[in-house]
């Protein structure tokens, strides 16, 4: 008989008939529910009994059919029925209830947390998981509350469409759900396996496709049709047991010898937040992990990887008797923390010491809360990794990383799934990509064969990773994806599936593949490009409050070694809120509008308590002195005569006095540097003392250039290359020149679009060497892209980007398609140009997207165009993101050494402030670049200094302190056989560095000695 019509009568029996008898209604549930006024409330204020309803809380009847919840209303359901009198042997009895579910996207809309009537933890729901368990007695009465979030659906299946719901404050105010069901229901188990049976089967052969089967395949397709052949479709529950004997001896045959193995690891991408804020993942977690902890104490065998800290230590808080329930789960190993890391942050724009304490966080909260050691970075999600990440995660102990997403990309394959992934400074990772392309698997036939087809390293190892379970919203496993696995695991025509964790897969892994092959920089997404750019406020935010963090920790540093307490606890609480805000869907700013409220007051908390801490500090190290007009300097080099990591009175500028500034009606000169300007006020030109020019003749710097920006699919995250060919470049008007009160020279230029208006002004200080670049914004326009720009008279092939603790170079040629790719970038705090002869720099207080393009320069010789993006303005999730005034700081400098464009970074983002004391720096450092200055955590006394080589050179590095010891350590700041080796003499304690290397010091003074 044709085997599409035997597979065509498999699925249509399937769907219609046999899945559809798995469960019988026997009665209905009584539902009360009372709507919470405005935000959620503890539990233990609600829930009671029907009939006694807590004072707070008004209950009112809600029957099927009826709708409930307005957009992010919360909603408690007391629900209340009496199990059968009869429930037939092999069958149970449980609750089914349906909030009103599209039937898609688990974890993207209603969920719900049930509570037994002592208000503990039962599990959750969601669209595939609307199971209630019951007492198993006849005639038994049982109650239960169900705290319910009406969360919106905001990705429909015609997605990216423009919503206000995104936020309470904008959101509708008519109920969003409809209750669908609410019952007791007898589970026909016979008619659960049976349907699984047949499903995983069926799926096989439907991915395989008829014109590849073989005589398996057709002994698996006739073997279902005979067990069809069983079934009366009008009494399914009776004749279920039947057609699943005839599968059996189908089910029963062992995985072909040489099979490949998966590793089927449980997971919950829990996103901490997205299109829903912050409060709400603390609820997403608890409902998640409630799900997680009843599957394994169901028996099902379930192991499953918990990543992110902070979500721990938010079910920690929300449900302690959980929490309890986890840490066993931890103890017996079915519970597995992996990912070393505070949150799965963006993995490209945190600055070097944030990234560094998302590891320690992640860690030492692992170790505190489990006594539980991470040993892998876990990041399926994140858009691009930075090449700085691989030496991060050797210092911290890890050697080994998981992602998914560079599944993603654009236009290139990446050529591998297993590999080693080598850094800036050498350090490799054995790195694994799980090649189902996706890291919420569903354990369907279409998935496991895409994993074992589409495996890259074929011939050389024959393991891979399969990540389970509904993800972004949560959700995780479900009991039937353990039920699939338990068909699948040793399965003729399906690879061998095995339950075991990440650490179990990795060592295999390994063993298997000693010598894989090696990918060598940053793992660029081809994708996502916005994401460098969108939601200004939070970028800005973030790099200020990297830096605030620096200047605090290291001025309280100063004071505690004078004698005053440190804030322990008031420093770690800030930079786990900063982590927490650079997950990887809030600092790329692809987030709904409330989780940039949510994000605004964090940010406003650091800087209120930071500048509460350095006033603190000061005020200690001024006691008793008499006040003085000091300026502090928080950065690693010297400015305005103020040496590093201390105050003191400032000199003039150096290099020169007010009166070398000069100025004309199209110019700006101090003696050092002189800028030209066109009519409309463009730059023309930059010339330096030694009558270089750094603009091409005939071009412009400083002019907007706007584009049209409707990305094909994803509008908040995505840059498509076509967006170039809608360039408009906006016309200046000159506001002239002029001589501030500081004796800075300006010229200021404004543009017009449509109803926004931009604003440049170029500043050049007496005796600089470099000019500074004010930019501002009033913008009201939305899918436009708005960016500036700066052409280089400098011929060459590649560009310097910081990234964290050093720089990578970039291809600036379209050679080939992977370089053609990178049409937008990301930098840190400084982008250079440089060939044999000359150098350029820029640096920028808070600016992430840049792109780098190739100009002819006529019979020979290029130069290149520099553009910072400066405005994203999509409506998709946020309909009004970066919609009003924002400003910038850019800092130019012509012949610049990266030294150079080391210190403007630190200079630009850490300006010097107001102190009312002088203060002496209690070490210097020659020879590596300061990243930051602490107590360390561990309250011992001893003080903590991250260090790393910038230049990319070996370094002989001398660090003068006298009255310490001074001992390497790892980036958690514990011994480290792989840390330098220090030599102490007189104060001095020398180490030397290879090139881009990090070095945490762990500095113990001299009465702990």
């Amino acid at each position: 008989m044709d085997a599409g019509l035997l597979l065509t009568r498999i699925k249509r029996t399937l769907n219609e008939r046999i899945a559809r008898a798995q469960y019988t209604p026997v009665s209905q549930l009584t539902v009360t529910t009372w709507r919470v006024p405005d935000e959620t409330v503890d539990g233990k204020s609600v829930i009671g009994e029907p009939t006694t309803p807590p004072s707070s809380a008004h209950f009112t009847v809600l029957n099927v059919g009826e709708t409930w919840g307005k957009p992010w209303q919360t909603v408690w359901f007391n629900i209340h029925g009496t199990t059968p009198e009869h429930i037939p042997a092999g069958d149970t009895v449980e609750a089914r209830i349906n909030l009103g579910w599209a039937d898609h996207s688990a974890g993207f809309q209603s969920e719900g947390l049930v509570r037994d009537s002592q208000g503990h933890t039962v599990k959750a729901l969601n669209p595939r998981n609307q199971w209630i368990p019951l007492p198993q007695t006849p005639n038994t009465s049982f109650n239960f509350t169900i705290e319910a979030a009406a969360n919106p659906l905001l990705l429909e299946v015609l997605p990216f469409q423009v919503t206000y719901d995104g936020d309470k404050l904008t959101a509708s105010q008519q109920d969003t759900y409809q209750l669908s069901q609410a019952d007791v229901v007898v589970r026909h188990n016979d008619v659960v396996n049976l349907t699984t049976d047949i499903t995983v089967l069926y799926e096989l052969l439907e991915a395989k496709g008829t014109a590849a089967f073989t005589n398996d395949d057709y002994e698996t397709l006739y073997a279902l049709n005979s067990a069809l052949d069983q079934i009366d479709l009008d009494n399914i529950p009776a004749t279920a047991a039947a057609a699943r004997t005839v599968i059996a001896p189908i089910l029963a045959r062992p995985a072909l010898p040489g099979a490949h193995r998966l590793s089927a690891v449980g997971h919950a991408h829990i996103d901490s937040a997205w299109l829903w804020p912050i409060r709400e993942t603390k609820r997403k977690v608890n409902r998640t992990i409630a799900n997680v902890v009843r599957l394994i104490e169901d028996g099902t065998g379930l192991v499953f990887a918990l990543p992110a800290a902070q979500h721990v230590a938010w079910l920690a808080d929300e449900d302690p008797e959980l929490f309890e329930r986890v840490k066993k789960c931890v103890r017996d190993g079915s519970i597995v923390p992996v990912g070393s890391m505070w949150v799965e942050p963006d993995a490209v724009l945190p600055g070097g010491e944030a990234m560094a304490r998302q590891l320690v966080e992640g860690i030492s909260f692992f170790r505190e809360a489990f006594d539980y050691e991470c040993k892998e970075i876990w990041l399926p999600d994140s858009f691009g990794y930075s090449a700085a990440l691989p030496q991060l995660a050797r210092e911290a102990g890890i050697d080994r990383f998981l992602t998914q997403k560079i599944s993603w990309n654009q236009t290139n394959i990446f050529p591998h799934h297993t590999l080693q992934w080598e850094g800036i400074d050498g350090s490799r990772i054995f790195t694994h990509f799980p090649p189902a392309d996706t890291y919420g698997s569903e354990i369907t036939g279409a998935q496991i064969r895409h994993a074992v087809e589409n495996f890259k390293n074929k011939g050389e190892t024959n393991s891979s990773l399969l990540p389970y379970g509904y993800g972004d919203g949560g959700g995780g496993p479900t009991r039937e994806m353990m039920e699939r696995l338990d068909r699948l695991e040793d399965l003729r025509g399906a690879p061998r599936i095995i339950r075991e964790s990440p650490h179990d897969f990795f060592d295999r892994a390994e063993a298997e593949f000693p010598e894989p092959p090696v990918w060598v920089g940053e793992l660029y997404l081809e994708l996502h490009r916005g994401t460098f750019t969108s939601q200004i406020a939070a970028k800005q935010g973030n790099r200020r409050s990297e830096a605030l963090l620096r200047e605090t920790e290291l001025w309280c540093t100063i004071a505690a070694l004078a004698g005053a307490s440190y804030p322990y606890e008031e420093l770690r609480a800030l930079w786990r809120n900063v982590l927490l805000c650079q997950f990887h869907d809030i600092l790329p700013g692809t987030s709904v509008a409330w989780v940039y409220r949510e994000v605004a007051k964090i940010y406003a908390c650091v800087k209120e308590t930071c500048e509460r801490l350095i006033s603190d500090a000061f005020s200690y190290l001024s006691a008793g002195r008499s006040p003085v007009h000091a300026l502090a300097n928080a950065t690693a080099f010297s400015s305005r005569g103020v040496a590093p990591l201390g105050a003191a009175v400032a000199a003039e500028y150096s290099g020169g006095v007010v009166d070398d500034i000069q100025i004309g009606k199209s110019f700006l000169s101090n003696g050092v540097l002189t800028i030209d300007f066109a009519d409309d006020g463009a730059c023309t030109r930059i010339t330096d003392a030694t009558g270089h020019t750094f603009i091409p003749s005939g071009e412009k710097a400083g002019q907007f250039f706007v584009f049209q920006d409707f990305p094909n699919m994803w509008d908040a995250w995505d840059i498509d290359p076509f967006y170039r060919g809608s360039e408009t470049v906006l016309p200046l008007e000159f506001d002239g020149t002029r001589i501030d009160d500081d004796g800075v020279a300006c010229a200021r230029s404004r543009a017009t679009f449509n109803n926004s208006h931009m604003s440049i002004e170029w500043r050049l200080a007496p005796g600089a060497d470099y000019v500074d670049v004010h930019v501002e914004a009033d913008w009201h326009e939305h899918e436009k892209l708005l960016k500036l720009g700066f052409p280089v008279d400098i011929h060459t092939a590649s560009a310097q980007y910081e990234t964290q603790m050093g720089y990578i170079e970039r291809p600036t040629h379209t050679n080939t398609s992977w370089d053609s790719a990178k049409f937008e970038v990301s930098t840190h705090r400084w982008v250079r140009l440089e060939n044999a002869h000359i150098s350029w720099s820029i640096a920028n207080d808070a600016t992430y997207g840049w792109d780098i393009s190739r100009h002819s320069a006529g019979r020979r010789g290029t130069w290149s165009l520099v553009r910072a993006t400066l405005i994203k303005s999509a409506v998709y999730p946020d309909p009004n993101q970066d919609q009003g005034t924002f400003s910038w700081n850019f800092r130019i400098r012509p012949q610049a050494s990266v030294a150079q464009a080391i210190a403007d970074g630190q200079q630009l983002n850490l300006p010097l402030r107001e102190a009312p004391v002088e203060i002496q720096a209690p070490f210097s450092v020659d020879g590596a670049i300061v990243e930051s200055v602490a107590m360390a955590p561990d309250k011992s006394g001893d003080v903590v200094v991250r260090l790393y080589e910038g230049l990319g050179s070996p370094a002989h590095v001398t660090l003068t302190w006298p009255d310490v010891q001074v001992t390497a350590t790892d980036l958690c700041y514990r011994p480290s056989e792989d840390a330098p080796a220090v030599s102490s003499d007189a104060g001095k304690h020398s180490f030397d560095l290879a090139p881009f290397q990090i070095a945490t010091m762990r500095i113990t003074p001299a009465e702990r000695n």
